[in-house]
């Protein structure tokens, strides 16, 4: 029998925070001592790390991973509550057409798998047309179709393949739920679709991004744990057991079925869609695909070619037309960023990472290790672009970046009011983005963190000659 591969088989160095049963003592005490190997919520190949500050990081990740993980059920039953009612109210027309509803006896109890059944972030922003100002061949064409595409990617299978196939008259290729094999359970969502018609055929891979009532999505984001590979660099680990890392095998070019404890009952991300791309894209000389994914989503979706790029899968290469990314956290370290632009560039492959103003996931984990890459479109409030090579304030804790932050925050919620009169119906607010922004008050960077002004971002927005890029007609198929 084959010998399993070690630990330095599969990276070169790892450093895990693990801050859910460490004592508050044990956490502060990172900060004074560089030995990382006496602490019980730290595992690591490195025996010290001597930088203060990026100690000082750690303890702040800790802090708030342990906060949040706290909250973890709270979270997850008002999650639950809000979203009933809010499909509980909206399937029986309103609060008026519930008390209707109520007298007449035909009260209706939502389905949470029908196509009817909204999200959270559904209900932060409910449109579902694509803008039909912006087609195949105009600059924001992927750009506009990757956000919505993101956007639906928070609803259920129902509603994806009922909007997909029915509003957008594109196929459907499927909605599905993979397997984190360090988390025992399913907690990634993908949907795939197909916009073909007599000049293009494309392929789009959606990641869905952070779940609003979802504790350990929001860990994901601000933890700094990391796995080091040769000649790659330093990578976010949840980011990487989120897309099909393997507990037991690392990335090994296929998946190892006897590794799994438990038994997997369902398939890995990076696997199964690399093998679903092969097949459609040998079925037709023609097609090409793009990759896309708002918060979490972006992550994963940046993440997906860079592993292509570690197996030189050339067929999907040769065919990956762009990446695009919305709200997209930090994912890997300088060196990974160099690996990562050096691929694209020899395979001529586009990334643009969009930015909507204060929006907080781009500006976290912290640049104390990781760093973005790749071309930034940042919008402000007045959803004005403007390519910067980082946000500004580009780290959430930034002194001077809160009280702009709250003055911007000030000015959304003010221009909530007048989106409906100055832009027309398909700009108007709805209630639970308005409470969002409330919420934005004490904490800036959650509301411009939702789909919606990415949305309009994208549609509003100043840059439309931005994606004449020397890449973007970049490839000549016989």
């Amino acid at each position: 029998m084959e010998a399993k591969p070690s630990k330095k088989d599969l990276y070169t160095s790892y450093l895990l925070i693990n801050p859910k049963e460490a004592s508050l003592f044990d956490i502060f005490s990172v900060l004074f001592s560089r030995n990382v190997k006496k602490r019980k919520f730290i595992e690591s190949s490195l025996e010290e790390l001597e930088s203060f500050l990026y100690r000082l990081l750690i303890v702040i990740s800790a802090l708030i991973q342990k906060f949040l993980l706290k909250l973890s059920m709270p979270m997850a039953m008002i999650g639950r509550t809000i979203v009933f009612l809010l499909n509980f109210f909206y399937i029986n027309g309103g609060f008026f057409g519930l008390i209707r509803n109520i007298m007449q006896v035909r009260v209706v109890i939502p389905d949470k798998k029908a196509a009817t059944y909204l999200s959270f972030v559904g209900f932060t922003d409910t449109r579902m047309e694509l803008d039909i100002n912006i087609k195949y061949g105009n600059a924001m064409y992927y750009p506009a179709l990757s956000i919505m595409a993101c956007k639906a990617a928070y609803n259920n299978a129902a509603y994806n393949q009922a909007l997909i196939e029915g509003q957008w008259k594109m196929e459907f290729l499927g909605y599905k739920d993979y397997w984190n094999d360090f988390l025992g359970r399913a907690d990634t969502q993908v949907v795939m679709f197909r916009d073909k018609s007599v000049d293009h055929d494309t392929i789009v891979v959606c990641f869905r991004g952070t779940q609003p009532f979802n504790s350990e999505d929001w860990c994901s984001d601000v933890d700094l744990s990391w796995y080091e590979f040769p000649h790659i660099g330093k990578v976010h680990s949840g980011f990487l057991k989120a897309l099909g890392m393997q507990n037991n095998a690392g990335w090994a070019q296929q998946v190892d079925h006897d590794s799994a404890h438990p038994p997997r009952r369902a398939p890995l991300a990076y696997y199964d869609i690399r093998d679903t791309l092969r097949y459609l894209l040998q079925q037709d000389p023609e097609a090409k695909f793009i990759v896309t994914g708002h918060s979490l989503g972006g992550a994963l979706a940046i993440l997906f070619p860079g592993i292509l790029f570690y197996h030189d899968e050339e067929l999907l290469l040769e065919r990956m037309e762009g990446v695009y990314t919305f709200g997209q956290p930090r994912v890997g370290d300088e060196a990974f960023g160099q690996y990562m632009e050096e691929n694209f560039r020899k395979n001529r492959i586009e990334y643009y990472r969009y930015v909507y103003c204060n929006d907080m996931v781009p500006r976290i984990p912290s640049d104390g290790l990781f760093k973005h890459f790749g071309t930034c479109v940042y919008y402000n409030s007045q959803y004005q672009a403007s390519i910067v090579e980082e946000e500004p304030y580009k780290n959430y804790l930034s002194i001077w970046g809160s009280i702009d932050m709250r003055r911007n925050a000030i000015y959304e919620l003010i221009r909530s009011f007048i989106m409906l009169t100055k832009y027309g119906a398909d700009y108007k607010e709805g209630w639970p983005l308005f409470f969002i922004r409330i919420f934005g008050l004490m904490i800036p960077g959650i509301p411009a963190h939702c789909a919606q002004d990415y949305v309009n971002s994208t549609r509003l927005g100043s840059l439309r000659h931005l994606h004449l890029h020397p890449f973007h007609h970049k490839k000549n198929r016989s």
